[in-house]
């Protein structure tokens, strides 16, 4: 698995899709309040056959390559749970998914699936920005009492928050792309013009106080 031509092709599909939206001039903003420059929603590959089928093999080869011990997978609710179960058949593995907190009806399940006790589960995302979430998700399968050895995703953003909290978490990360190789096939493929790189740059540096 070359990961350099992987990020770069799965940069070009979101881009190719419009799972992914750079507008510099026009700021997007976020949830969290942050303005931002891009807007990504993986799921929008789902619609498209051969890339869903590309990016379901390489998240697979991801998973046999640093996970090769894995038992099952879980996907991350709500994006998580196509993509994630769509590596488990691939991979002939378990596959269950973790909600945000415990339902507040019938069983009052945050998991969802059969999950083992002591059973070695790599969870499954399609986008990390700060990687609360994810490992929110990661603390239910542990208190579940199985184990979690580490966390593939579509895409991240590389924000130095998101190394801390995983690396302050004990659980590896792997990506199968990211935003350095995203605006290089933004800017190959003339989806930005060049002289946007010194914004787009400035706000990965700084995602909370750009545009303010």
């Amino acid at each position: 698995m070359d990961s350099t031509n992987t990020a770069h092709q799965v940069a070009s599909f979101l881009l190719e899709t419009e799972a992914v939206k750079l507008r510099p001039a026009q700021p997007f903003k976020w949830s969290s309040g942050w303005n931002s420059p891009i807007y990504c929603d993986n799921r929008v590959t789902l619609s498209f056959p051969y890339i869903r089928s590309y990016i379901k093999q390489q998240l697979a080869e991801l998973i046999k390559q640093h996970y090769p011990e894995a038992e099952a997978i879980a996907g991350v609710a709500t994006a998580g749970i196509a993509q994630g179960a769509l590596v488990a058949d691939l991979l002939e593995m378990p596959f269950l998914y973790v909600r945000p907190e415990p339902k507040k009806h019938g069983m009052g399940n945050q998991i969802e699936g059969r999950l083992l006790e002591g059973q070695k589960v790599v969870l499954v995302e399609d986008l990390i920005s700060t990687g609360g979430s994810s490992l929110k998700a990661a603390e239910a399968i542990k208190a579940a009492g199985a184990e979690v050895i580490g966390m593939a995703a579509i895409f991240t953003y590389g924000f130095s928050v998101a190394d801390d909290n995983f690396r302050q978490a004990g659980i590896s990360l792997y990506c199968l792309s990211n935003y350095n190789a995203l605006i290089e096939a933004a800017v190959s493929n003339g989806y930005i013009q060049a002289s946007a790189m010194d914004a787009l740059a400035q706000w990965r540096e700084s995602p909370e106080t750009w545009g303010n």
